[in-house]
């Protein structure tokens, strides 16, 4: 499962590649309807207000840990159901180990937000040993609790590079209809109507995506909704 907070332009190009890849549920959370709309264009199974609902609800029924107890009865459960084999506990769990089916189950969470206080928000409500992927670009000081990391055993990871290859994927999957971004477009403008589109953009309910045309004339800018 993947959960994607945000769905401004990164977070719907997200959700729009993890369901191209064949993820079964993407969860997505957006304070605006009609960012949430356009999550649900892009291929999002679940799409929630964050004001209302966590995009976290429902960890536990997923079978994923939400405390600490959750863990530390199921390694003991394991140790004893592991003691009426004929050989050493800790012989059976390391070859458990080898072969992943020690590794518990965890969302993929992808924080597509960059606003100060996210980080800990996210590391505050996902369930235990949650892959966090930053996504979103925040340009101010950031802070976060490093002891709540380690006792959910969190993995955080920051992305921002593009290799050749992922050029060349994108391109391909797009060509051949595998990656579908229309929905995500919303209108398209000419050069000279650039600077009102980023006035523009700052309504989260006006548009998400909009293309800059070379070719198009004027400043109108054109919805292509």
């Amino acid at each position: 499962m993947a959960v994607v907070l945000g769905c401004g332009p990164v977070g719907l190009g997200v959700i729009t590649v993890l369901k191209a890849r064949g993820v079964e549920t993407v969860v997505a959370s957006d304070l605006s309807p009609g960012r949430r709309a356009l999550a649900v264009a892009c291929g999002a199974d679940v799409v929630v207000d964050p004001r209302e609902v966590s995009p976290f609800a429902g960890s536990a029924d997923l079978g994923h840990f939400t405390t600490m107890q959750g863990p530390i009865g199921a390694a003991l459960d394991a140790i004893d159901g592991f003691t009426k084999l004929p050989v050493p506990w800790w012989h059976a769990w390391r070859l458990l180990d080898k072969i992943g089916a020690t590794t518990p189950k965890a969302p993929v969470v992808f924080e597509c937000v960059g606003v100060p206080g996210m980080l800990e928000e996210v590391v505050s409500g996902a369930p235990l040993y949650s892959r966090i992927v930053v996504v979103g670009v925040c340009m101010g000081a950031d802070a976060l609790r490093p002891s709540m990391a380690l006792n959910k055993e969190i993995d955080l990871r920051f992305v921002v590079g593009y290799t050749p290859l992922e050029f060349r994927d994108t391109l391909h999957a797009l060509a051949d209809g595998k990656l579908d971004p229309s929905p995500l477009l919303t209108g398209r403008i000419g050069l000279d109507g650039v600077a009102a589109a980023f006035e523009t953009l700052g309504d989260p309910e006006a548009h998400a995506k909009i293309l800059i045309d070379p070719g198009q004339p004027g400043a109108e800018l054109t919805d292509v909704r």
